[in-house]
C-alpha cells in the first residue's frame, strides 16, 4: 500500500472524527476506539486466462490457457480504528433527538490487514490454436499472490442495554448490530507458473507470469455483530465479529517468460476473486 494512500485514509478518518465530535456534552455517547483482531477469508476461486505466443506474426505457436485456481487465503492480523456516536439528546452536534433514538448510532471504521493467497496448485486447460489436434491438453499450475486490504466503512448501528445503573443509565452491557457500505482498497502481486503446450513439437515449455503489483478500490458490504461493556463511564471494552463482501477485478500487464526467454508482446491477466472475509476483533474505546 502506497504511503500517500495511507495518509489519505487517515485524513478521511480525522475528517470523520471532526464531523462526529459534538461541541457540547455528549453523555459518554461519542467514542473513539482502537482494535486488533484476526481475519480469514473463504476460498475465492478464480479462472485466470493467459495468452502465450511467439512474436511477431505469423505465430509458430499460439497458446491459450484457462487456469482454475482454488483461491485459498492466508489468515492475517488486523488493526483498525472507529469513530462513532449514539443519537442521544444533546449528543451528536447538539441534536435534540427523541428518546427512542438512543438505540441507534453511526460510526466510521478504518481497518488494514494483509490479503495473501497462499501458494497453491490448480488445474490448467491449454490449447495451441495452430495445432488443434488434440484440441486441448490438461495440466497443472502454481499460483500465489501477496497483497494488502484497507477498508473504510460507514456503519449504521442499533443497540440494546442491560445492567443499568446510575453511572451508565443505558446499561453497562450493550449488544449491537451494524451494517453499512464500505470501500475496499486492495493491492495484489500475483505469480502464476506452469507448462505451456507446444503443439508443433508436442512438448511442454515452462513459463512464469509475474506482472508486479496493481491495486483497485471497490465497493464492499460490511456487517458487524458484537457487544460493548462499559467498564467505566468513559471506557468500554468492545468484542465483535465482522463480515465483508466484495468483488474486486484487478488487471495486470505482463510479458511472457517461456522456456527462460522473454517473449515480445504485452499481455493482460485479471484477478477477480469473490471475497467473503470473516474477522473477530477486540477493542478499547474512550467515550466523550
Amino acid at each position: 500500500m502506497k504511503l500517500k494512500r495511507i495518509f489519505m485514509f487517515l485524513g478521511l478518518l480525522c475528517l470523520g472524527a471532526a464531523i462526529t465530535l459534538p461541541p457540547g456534552p455528549a453523555q459518554g455517547e461519542v467514542y473513539v476506539e482502537a482494535y486488533l483482531g484476526g481475519v480469514q477469508g473463504a476460498n475465492a476461486p478464480m479462472n485466470l486466462t493467459t495468452i502465450h505466443r511467439d512474436e511477431p506474426a505469423p505465430y509458430v505457436w499460439d497458446n491459450r490457457e484457462s487456469h482454475a485456481t482454488p483461491g485459498r487465503l492466508e489468515p492475517a492480523f488486523l488493526g483498525g480504528l472507529k469513530v462513532g456516536t449514539w443519537f442521544v439528546k444533546d449528543g451528536f452536534l447538539g441534536g435534540d433527538y427523541p428518546d427512542w433514538m438512543k438505540y441507534f448510532g453511526a460510526y466510521l471504521d478504518f481497518s488494514f490487514h494483509r490479503l495473501d493467497f497462499r501458494h497453491q496448485l490448480g488445474g490448467t486447460s491449454a490449447s495451441d490454436l495452430n495445432f488443434p489436434f488434440p484440441p486441448s491438453v490438461s495440466g497443472k499450475n502454481f499460483f500465489a499472490s501477496n497483497g494488502t486490504a484497507a477498508t473504510l466503512a460507514f456503519m449504521l448501528a442499533g443497540r440494546w442495554g442491560f445492567f443499568k445503573d446510575s453511572e451508565v443509565p443505558f446499561g453497562r452491557l450493550q449488544p449491537y448490530l451494524a451494517v453499512g457500505p464500505a470501500v475496499l482498497f486492495i493491492s495484489q502481486r500475483p505469480t502464476l507458473s506452469g507448462n505451456l503446450y507446444d503443439g508443433a513439437l508436442s512438448i511442454f515449455r515452462p513459463y512464469t507470469v509475474s506482472p508486479g503489483s496493481s491495486s483497485q478500490a471497490t465497493v464492499a458490504l460490511a456487517v458487524d455483530a458484537g457487544f460493548r461493556y462499559m467498564c467505566l463511564k468513559n471506557v468500554s471494552l468492545d468484542i465483535f465479529f465482522r463480515y465483508r463482501y466484495a468483488q474486486p477485478s484487478i488487471d495486470f500487464q505482463y510479458h511472457d517468460h517461456v522456456g527462460g526467454t522473454t517473449v515480445n508482446g504485452q499481455r493482460t491477466i485479471t484477478l477477480d476473486p469473490t471475497l467473503h472475509l470473516f474477522s473477530g476483533q477486540v477493542g478499547v474505546s474512550y467515550h466523550f
